[in-house]
């Protein structure tokens, strides 16, 4: 019985300790990732800027492949949705291209619905780096209330991970 007593005031102090410090953390975070690809800048701008070929190099469409997806609107143009449904790990939500920056930047809203209701900013970035070279940046900026604000502590590991695979998967697609 002292045993259980004492692993129950660890798990307790634990709890205090993760509370406490996620009143201190900031409830905003930013994960961005970047790779290089072997490609004109405006070819891979192209092929970016559309939601529908995110589901050719995103982790995220590979994760359920008998994911529904509807489409909403004309491809490449903002106002366009591309919403999906899934298992668990891709839960329920759609995302909205918010403003293209024509060559250089997409702006999506991402609006989640399972497994927990939420809404964040995503975009993409092209720069050339050389003749045939172009950095693409991939990032999401979001806002968690206390205390789901001490998950920002993962977020960069966890999306982050994400992130580098799915521009792995596009520079391969690019590239061949």
């Amino acid at each position: 019985m002292r045993i259980i007593k004492t692993i129950l005031k660890i798990i307790v102090a634990l709890v205090v300790i993760l509370l406490v410090a996620a009143l201190f953390m900031s409830k905003d975070y930013t994960v961005e990732k970047s790779i290089t690809i072997n490609k004109p800048k405006t070819e891979v701008f192209n092929y970016i800027k559309s939601l529908k070929n995110q589901d050719n190099f995103s982790k995220w469409a590979s994760m359920d492949p008998t994911m529904k997806k509807t489409f909403t609107g004309t491809d490449n143009t903002v106002g366009f949705i591309s919403a999906w449904e899934g298992n668990s790990d891709v839960g329920k939500g759609e995302q909205e291209i918010k403003k293209i920056t024509e060559g250089q930047r997409v702006d999506f809203e991402l609006r989640f619905e399972k497994p927990m209701k939420d809404v964040a900013q995503a975009y993409m970035t092209t720069d050339s780096t050389g003749t045939n070279q172009t950095l693409v940046k991939w990032g999401i900026n979001g806002h968690m209330s206390y205390p789901m604000n001490i998950m920002g502590l993962f977020m960069n590991k966890m999306l982050g991970g994400d992130f580098e695979v799915g521009l792995a998967n596009l520079k391969a697609l690019q590239e061949k």
